[in-house]
């Protein structure tokens, strides 16, 4: 640490006490003098008298340089100058003693015409340094010690002041017996006397060492960040490589597992791909078990697109056993929903069983080969809604004489079973499940009911649906023009036709059938849907009231634009 001895307060106390110094230097000149043998004669203080040997109070007498003959009073301590050096009877060997350097002299030098010579340093001077005005009173150094390297010729603008280094930037710090005795770090010297810097010292030592300690800690930290950041890295890699490689860790249900579920394999899928889908739907505990139990399989290019039935928390063997099974374990799931239209069940098994659509096209136009009665035109209504899960071995012939036994099953549980009854109540309950929901099946089956058992009621017999026309035009909306309403040309226009349309317009759900079968008897004629989010369905006897509720329906479809198409 480096200090700086510029303190302005004490430059200023420094620059009166230098300003003392030269007064009393240039007071001492004036009264002391050398004679022709170049000693020196000190005047005697006020009140003393010549010594016996006749000195004048400025030691010339009977004995000039004689160390006795002066007085200890006035004197320069008693001594003289011989042959340039400053001999001083008080001292060992005459030569004056400093308790601050080893041996008690003061480096073997001398003064020479006022400037101690020092042989220690180059040419002899303390670096162009004296000591102005400086009297050895017993060893301490009166005034201040001049030295020339440093700023108006003193050590910062500091002094000696009875044995301390006193110093502006220090405050009450003194230099005493060449260390300083509160500051912060010790002032040394080597054997010959001279200085020794801090960094050659104990206290530069503990500094190096320090600045050692510093830079291994800085050097600790970066290597633990770097270690801490790689493992980091490693732990990702680790996580995200495992379900790969495998573990013998991977977590895996005991089995064999328990209730049943429809697991599909879509064309093209890898096996993580399975492996996620399975462990999202609950058939294995983790991608890992089932990777390590496909691998020792060696299945992993085996598994084949189709719908598989499984078990909730199968052991992970168990289920790649079921994958990999023979086809009799196979099948193709298909989910057909209500309200889908023929040509909408045919896409769709196409696409779960890989059967070209134009097989079952084809085969629809020949609805007798079915069992269908003669007024059927196609296998529209008969193609009953639900979960199918179709062998892999199974021809389209066989898919779709599945789906119309089912239909006929639910009609014969619903009481119909002359096939021309049958007809008529699957062409109802088509109509139902378009006009409501199945909180109003049977209000709205007994409404229809009533238009066509009174055809001279103000319905003239005429069911008049939207979802009838909308069907025979070939699209799915609830808003019918005007002029679509009166295009008699259209078989399913129950507008411009009384009666029942030429057929069902949909696939009826059992609830539908059965409400078909067993209307609920009520004295309305007119019904209409107010709010398609929930199905409140409003109905009316007459004509007139109809009309207020159909307002009500336009008020909806106006606060909620786009849902009324």
């Amino acid at each position: 640490m480096s200090h700086n001895f510029t303190d302005r307060p004490t430059t200023r106390r420094a620059k009166r006490l230098q300003d003392r110094l030269l007064e009393q230097q240039r007071q001492a000149s004036e009264q002391a003098s050398y004679d022709d043998d170049g000693h020196y004669y000190a005047p005697l203080h006020a009140g003393e008298q010549p010594d016996a040997h006749g000195d004048d109070g400025y030691g010339r007498g009977q004995h000039h340089g004689n160390p006795a003959g002066a007085h200890a009073s006035g004197h320069a301590g008693n001594g003289h100058y011989e042959d340039g050096h400053y001999v001083d009877p008080r001292s060992e060997d005459g030569h004056y003693l400093d308790p601050r350097s080893e041996d008690g002299r003061v480096g073997g030098g001398h003064y020479d015409d006022g400037r101690y010579v020092d042989p220690r340093h180059e040419g002899g001077d303390v670096a162009g340094a004296g000591y102005e005005d400086s009297h050895l009173a017993d060893g301490p150094y009166v005034n201040a010690y001049v030295d020339a390297r440093n700023e108006n010729g003193h050590l910062a603008n500091g002094h000696y002041a009875d044995g301390h280094y006193t110093d502006g930037h220090y405050e009450d710090s003194h230099l005493a017996d060449r260390h300083y005795a509160e500051a912060h770090h010790p002032v040394q010297f080597d054997e010959a006397g001279h200085p020794v810097f801090p960094e050659d010292t104990d206290t530069g030592r503990r500094i190096r060492t320090t600045s050692k300690r510093v830079r291994r800690r800085r050097r600790t930290v970066v290597l633990f960040l770097v270690l801490a950041g790689f493992l980091a890295v490693a732990v990702f890699a680790f996580q995200l490589v495992s379900p790969l490689l495998g573990s013998q860790a991977a977590k895996d249900y005991p089995g064999p597992g328990h209730g049943s579920v429809m697991f599909t394999v879509d064309p093209g899928s890898s096996g993580r791909s399975v492996a996620t889908q399975l462990v999202q739907q609950g058939v294995v505990e983790s991608e890992g078990a089932f990777l390590d139990a496909l691998t020792k399989a060696n299945g992993t290019s085996l598994i084949q697109p189709g719908s598989f039935q499984m078990k909730l928390q199968m052991k992970a063997s168990d289920a790649v056993a079921t994958l990999l099974s023979p086809d009799a374990n196979r099948v193709h799931y298909a989910a057909i929903a209500q309200n889908l239209r023929q040509p909408e069940v045919f896409a769709l098994l196409a696409k779960s069983t890989g059967i070209p659509q134009d097989q079952f096209d084809t085969l629809a136009k020949n609805p007798a080969a079915f069992g269908l009665p003669a007024q059927a035109k196609s296998l529209e209504g008969y193609l009953a809604p639900g979960e199918y899960r179709f062998a892999v071995d199974m021809t389209a012939q066989q898919i779709l004489a599945k789906l119309v036994q089912n239909t006929k099953d639910e009609l014969t549980q619903a009481g119909v079973t002359n096939p021309d009854e049958q007809y008529r109540d699957l062409t109802i309950a088509s109509i139902i499940e378009f006009e409501g929901n199945e909180a109003n099946y049977g209000m709205i089956s007994g409404a229809i009911e009533n238009r066509l058992n009174n055809p001279s009621a103000e319905t003239g017999g005429r069911l008049e649906s939207d979802a009838t026309v909308a069907y025979g035009l070939g699209i799915k909306s609830y808003n019918i023009t005007d002029a679509q309403k009166q295009d008699a040309s259209n078989p399913y226009n129950t507008f411009a036709r009384p009666g029942l349309p030429v057929g069902p317009i949909g696939s009826p759900k059992q609830k539908a059938i059965e409400a078909a079968a067993h209307p609920q008897a009520n004295p309305y004629y007119f019904w209409v849907t107010v709010n398609l989010d929930t199905g409140e369905t409003l109905y009316a006897a007459t004509y007139a009231d109809h009309l207020k509720n159909v307002a009500k329906y336009q008020a909806w479809c106006d606060a909620n634009q786009g849902k009324c198409k």
